[in-house]
């Protein structure tokens, strides 16, 4: 009993220290949705795949940053595009920051992910 007992408080230790810190900046503007399911930047004109964008956020992040983004053990990213770049969001998801650590995303799914989270303004 006890030994079940230390490896649950363990592994809730490990899920709620995985991810944390990081600045909260509410900003109301967001972007025009398309109805092919992609998002066009007022700012680039560019357009981001918001279904990959979601759900490779769903799959790596969602456990941490809310369903919704609105934060758990990690911060609230419903306004991350307002903080941090498209750039600079890959590089954090790729290297960590504060206690969140390195997540195992690349490639397309990196570029869907930190498109769609930039978009949050």
């Amino acid at each position: 009993m006890k030994k079940w007992l230390l490896a649950v408080l363990f592994g809730a230790v490990l899920v709620l220290g995985a991810c944390g810190g990081g600045d909260d900046d509410n900003a109301s503007e967001e972007p025009a949705d398309n109805d092919n399911g992609t998002e066009e930047s007022a700012d680039s004109g560019e357009s981001v795949d918001t279904a990959a964008g979601e759900e490779v956020y769903q799959t790596n992040c969602a456990m941490c940053h809310g369903a919704d983004l609105s934060g758990g053990a990690g911060p609230d990213l419903t306004a991350v595009g307002s903080s941090y770049t498209q750039d600079e969001i890959a590089e954090i998801v790729t290297n960590g920051i504060g206690s969140m650590p390195p997540q195992k995303v690349s490639g397309d799914d990196l570029d869907a992910l930190s498109a769609w989270l930039a978009e949050k303004k």
